[in-house]
Formats: structure tokens, C-alpha cells, sequence
């Protein structure tokens, strides 16, 4: 297999599924599509696309709220036309919509999201070319996705198939980015098969297993994840994000083995289960964080005593199986990526038996690089280098410790570079020892682990390196990452270039601080109120106190700033929103909102 839609045939040939891929209708039933069906209606489209009269080379946008099975077929029938995708965010503002849309070129888009139709008819005026749009619901006044479908091209797909290579270009995929706009990723079919076929063999799922899909498609790590689904003929549920848990959500419904996620995600999981604590009396209560006392320093392999064992059986019967139970009871691997996971997330879910293994990539590599495996996990790292990729830490690029430098990378997933963009092509490639080498721009560390594989530790971001007013460097990712573990702190950024010490702003976990109000007997108004209450105050001072001896004396937080406005991703106007889409702080745009409080910290 070389190209992407050649899965189709693969899944056929191999153990076909009558549930292939899964997703709710209107009504909120599950409705289920046969491998046949996906092959079928993907054929159907593809024709569909040249009877529009569109061409082999041209650009077709996909956008859609939720994960759905359309976008999965239409994202094959653009391959088998020969065409290039640019898939979208669907949070993006109309003017980044144009924005890419004109430098892509884009003939053609499909939506999923009736108010995703008219942002994007809102841009067609001001790009030429862009002439067909259709959306994936069922609505009188719009064209209809289905109405497109054609069975008379069928010649004239075999033979554009049969001159599609590997090395053909497949997607164009712009990232969001911190700064700036947004950059075309170019990836060949090539790029991507490589991670689905070195990635696949590292993760155990088994034929008609059910999986599920809430993170976004439009995004390289879920849908590189989703073709590994189909290459492992594994049944896929797509859904969203707001109907995962409780008693009817789909976790509970699908009891999937296993799924993909960002840490933010999960850290929302782990708070949830705090206040849930939190809320107990007496003995449940004690019972309770006595359980999560013994995560503190859970190591996998870890060797037990007998009496350990038995404190462990206890609190896997009495507190662990219930968790469990919450993802579905079957949960076999959690995958998380995109962002750092806090190292204390990590230990209470894998102490608690649910599987978490981090790994690490980047839009610009298909996206994976390094993953913990079934074979080898070390917690605190994002894995080691899949097959074909080969690893080197630049100790050159900065003033870091030792044996750390940033990250650069070789392999058969790497993009071909961003589209119409050389300048930024010059700088993200490096020629040493007459290799070239793709900067990934994070700083990071090779370390021996189990099997005597060398894992990656990624420590920071290259470009996020403070230097105070005495000349020190400072990398806010791992003391960020490592106050986020506490329960009471939804977002934290820590500041301090060109300042004489380091700070930080904090935005609490708000569920989290009105507990904690309620069981000191805080009568609670509001999160703008509540900041302000010196007891609020005394309490957030003692997690800093808490966590700053485990940084140098130069990267402790010497002052804060509570805030009770949230970051988002999602805004009016997107170049305003505090995060990505993928969640990743948008330090610019907070600095600039909160300049008033960062410049009361320094006053």
C-alpha cells in the first residue's frame, strides 16, 4: 500500500465490517457503514467531483463541527479523484477562512455544521475559483453533499488511480500556530502511509474492537489515528467532545478499548474526579484520597510487597474499577498527544489501570515521531523514534542543559515543506553531517530506558525561552505543565522576559476553587469576587510555595496574578482567542490582554 485510499481495498480484502465506521443521526441513534458502503459511496464522490468538472491537482476544502463519517469518505473520494485536501477548523474566523482558501486555490468545499455553510459562502466572493459548496446536512435551501454522487466515471477513475504515486501530494494542512498567519503543511500520501504503517504495529487493537473518535479530523493526529483504525479493521464511533461521559454518554455506550486525546482533556477527567472526592464525607472521603495518596509515586513494573499488594487490590476494588468503569469499563490504551502531558496525570491514570501512553510529532511529520508502546513505556517521556525516523538533539541551537538541544528529526513522514512559503522552507530545514534535518523547534533529551531504547523527553518549546533582565534563560513549558497538576489551576502562563524575576498568571479551575470555598465554609458569588478574598489568595500562594522548590531559585514564580476571564480557543475574532485550536497558550494575544496586570507584577 502506497497511497491513502488504498486502505479501501486493504479492509475489503481483509476482514471487512459490517460497522465499519459509526456516528449518531439527527434522532441520536447509531447509524453504521459497512466497509462496502465506505468504498461505494467514496467511489460515488469521487465521481462526483469530476463530473463538476473539477480536475486531478485541485483543492477541496473539509470542514465539520463534529467527526462524522462523511468527512472520512469525502476525504478518501478527493484522494481517489486525485485531488488535494485542505481540511479546516471549523472555529476559525471568516477572514482565516478566506485567507486560506485564496492561498490554496480551493475549487470546492464540504461542510458539516449549517452555519459553516454561510461563513464559508460569505468568502466565496473574494476567492476566484471557489465555486461549489456543499454541506453534509439535509437543508432545502442548500446543496446537499449526496447530490453530487455519480456512477458514470468510473473508467475515468480507474486510470487516475492507476497514475497516482506515493509521492503524490494528498492534503495541504495549515497549522494554527502561536503567531501569525496560518502555514500550509504539504504531506504525500507517502508521508502519512509511513506513520500509519509504523504506528500501527505499536498499538494493540484487534479486528471489529470498537474505537472512538471525538478529536478533531481536521487536525493530522486524529486523522493519521483514523486510517490506523482502518488498517487495523477496527470499528470506529465518531462523536464530540460533549456527550463523552455520564451515564448515558458515549463512553458508557460504545465501551470503547481504546481512544485517542490531548492532555487538557484528560487533566479535565482528573479534576472532575478530585471534586467528586472532595464532595465525600467520612470514611468514603478518607477511603478516597487515600487511593490517590498511593499514586504518588507509582512507577510501571513497580515491585510490590505483600502488604503493598494488598493496600493496592483494596483501592482497585474500592476506587480504581470505578474510573474505570466511567471510560466504558474496556479501555485498553488511552493515546495522548499534541501538547505535554503532566507527569502526575500520567501516574494516577496508568496507577489507576488505565493505560496512557504519550507520544510526540508534529503536523509537519505525518504527525508521529516518537510514542510509548505495548512494548516499551517510560513515564515522563513521549516515547522513542517509530521505525524510519532517526533522531538528533541540536546542542548547538541555544543555551540549554547538558545533553539537551532541539529536537531535530529525519523521515519518510516528513512534509515536503509549507506551501508558498520558501522563506520559512530555508529556515526549517538544517544541513549536519550531510544530513538534512527538519527543526521541530522544541527543545528536548534522549534518555536510555527500558529495552535499552532511548526516549525523548521534550522539556520546552525554542521559541519560548524567557531570559530575565540578568541574562538567565528560563523554559515556562515544564513549570507550567508541572502546576497544572494541581487541582486548583486551570491555566497558568508564566512571564518574565526582559524581567528582573519570573511570574505568573493563573486562571483557577473553577469547579475545583468552588469546592475547596464551600468545604472552608466560603460563601461563593463569583470567580471575579472570589479572586479578590484573601483566603483565595493565601491558598494559591501555598501551591506556588508548594511547587517552586522543585525549580531552580531563578525559575521560581515570585509573584501571581489570579484571573477570572477564560482562554479560549474560540473568538470573533480568532487572531483574539488565547489558545489554539489545539489548545496550545497563545502567548502574545495573553500578554497583550493582561498587560495591565503584568505590568502591575513589575511595577
Amino acid at each position: 500500500m502506497t497511497r491513502l485510499f488504498d486502505l479501501l481495498n486493504y479492509q475489503l480484502e481483509n476482514e471487512p465490517l459490517q460497522a465499519a465506521v459509526s456516528a449518531r443521526d439527527p434522532q441520536g441513534n447509531w447509524h453504521s457503514y459497512s466497509s462496502q458502503e465506505i468504498a461505494d459511496t467514496a467511489a460515488k464522490a469521487a465521481g462526483g467531483l469530476l463530473a463538476l468538472g473539477l480536475q486531478p491537482g485541485d483543492k477541496i476544502a473539509l470542514v465539520s463541527y463534529k467527526n462524522r463519517p462523511e468527512w472520512l469518505i469525502m476525504d478518501f473520494a478527493i484522494q481517489m479523484a486525485g485531488m488535494i485536501s485542505i481540511p479546516l477548523y471549523p472555529t476559525i474566523s471568516i477572514g482565516e477562512y478566506g485567507y486560506i482558501l485564496g492561498e490554496a486555490e480551493v475549487k470546492a468545499a464540504f461542510c458539516g455544521g449549517l452555519d459553516l455553510f454561510d461563513k464559508l459562502s460569505k468568502t466565496q466572493k473574494n476567492v476566484p475559483g471557489f465555486q461549489h459548496l456543499y454541506t453534509f446536512e439535509k437543508d432545502k435551501d442548500k446543496p446537499f453533499w449526496e447530490s453530487i454522487f455519480d456512477t458514470s466515471k468510473t473508467e475515468e477513475l480507474t486510470r487516475i488511480n492507476s497514475q497516482i504515486k506515493g509521492e503524490d501530494l494528498v492534503t495541504i494542512i495549515y497549522t494554527s500556530g502561536t503567531t501569525g498567519n496560518p502555514k500550509g503543511v504539504m504531506l504525500t500520501h507517502a508521508n502519512i502511509m509511513h506513520v500509519v504503517l509504523a504506528t500501527s504495529d505499536l498499538i494493540e487493537l484487534h479486528p471489529g474492537e470498537k474505537t472512538l473518535s471525538f478529536l478533531p479530523m481536521c487536525h493530522i493526529y486524529e486523522r493519521a489515528v483514523s486510517f490506523v483504525y482502518y488498517y487495523k479493521r477496527a470499528s470506529v464511533h465518531f462523536t464530540g467532545t460533549d456527550n463523552l461521559s455520564g451515564p448515558n454518554g458515549d463512553l458508557a455506550d460504545v465501551r470503547p478499548v481504546m481512544f485517542t486525546t490531548v492532555p487538557r482533556l484528560l487533566e479535565k477527567v482528573y479534576e472532575a474526579i478530585y471534586n467528586k472526592g472532595l464532595a465525600l464525607e467520612g470514611i468514603k472521603r478518607n477511603l478516597f484520597f487515600w487511593a490517590l495518596s498511593l499514586t504518588d509515586n507509582f512507577e510501571l513494573d513497580q515491585k510490590l510487597s505483600l502488604v503493598d499488594k494488598v493496600k493496592w487490590g483494596l483501592a482497585d476494588k474500592l476506587i480504581f474499577s470505578k474510573w474505570r468503569a466511567a471510560l466504558g469499563g474496556n479501555i485498553r490504551t488511552i493515546v495522548t498527544g499534541a501538547a505535554p502531558c503532566p507527569l502526575k496525570i500520567l501516574r494516577v491514570f496508568c496507577a489507576a489501570g488505565i493505560n496512557i501512553k504519550e507520544a510526540y510529532g508534529l503536523t509537519e511529520t505525518s504527525p508521529t515521531l516518537t510514542g510509548n508502546t505495548v512494548e516499551a513505556t517510560m513515564l515522563g517521556t513521549v516515547g522513542y523514534a517509530v521505525n524510519g525516523v532517526e533522531l538528533y538533539i541540536d546542542e548547538t541551537a541555544g543555551d540549554y542543559g547538558e545533553g539537551e538541544g532541539e529536537v531535530l528529526a529525519i523521515g519518510p513522514n516528513v512534509m515536503q515543506g509549507y506551501y508558498k512559503k520558501p522563506e520559512l522552507n530555508a529556515q526549517i530545514f538544517k544541513e549536519i553531517n550531510g544530513k538534512t534535518w527538519f527543526c521541530t523547534g522544541d527543545i528536548g533529551k534522549l534518555i536510555k530506558g527500558p529495552g535499552g531504547k532511548e526516549f525523548l523527553k521534550i522539556t520546552d518549546r525554542k521559541k519560548e525561552l524567557l531570559k530575565t533582565s540578568g541574562g538567565k534563560y528560563v523554559a515556562p513549558a515544564p513549570i507550567e505543565n508541572k502546576f497544572k497538576e494541581d487541582f486548583l489551576i486551570e491555566q497558568i502562563m508564566v512571564i518574565g522576559d526582559k524581567q528582573k524575576f519570573v511570574s505568573a498568571l493563573i486562571l483557577p479551575a473553577e469547579e475545583a476553587l468552588k469546592s475547596w470555598c464551600l468545604h472552608k465554609k466560603m460563601e461563593w458569588t463569583s470567580l471575579e469576587e472570589m479572586i479578590k478574598e484573601k483566603k483565595v489568595m493565601r491558598k494559591y500562594q501555598k501551591v506556588i510555595d508548594k511547587y517552586n522548590p522543585e525549580f531552580s531559585h531563578i525559575e521560581q514564580i515570585k509573584e501571581f496574578r489570579l484571573l477570572s476571564t477564560p482562554w479560549l480557543p474560540i473568538h470573533e475574532d480568532q487572531s483574539e482567542a488565547e489558545l489554539t485550536p489545539t489548545l496550545k497558550l497563545k502567548r502574545r494575544v495573553i500578554r497583550k490582554k493582561f498587560s495591565a496586570e503584568i505590568k502591575d507584577i513589575y511595577a
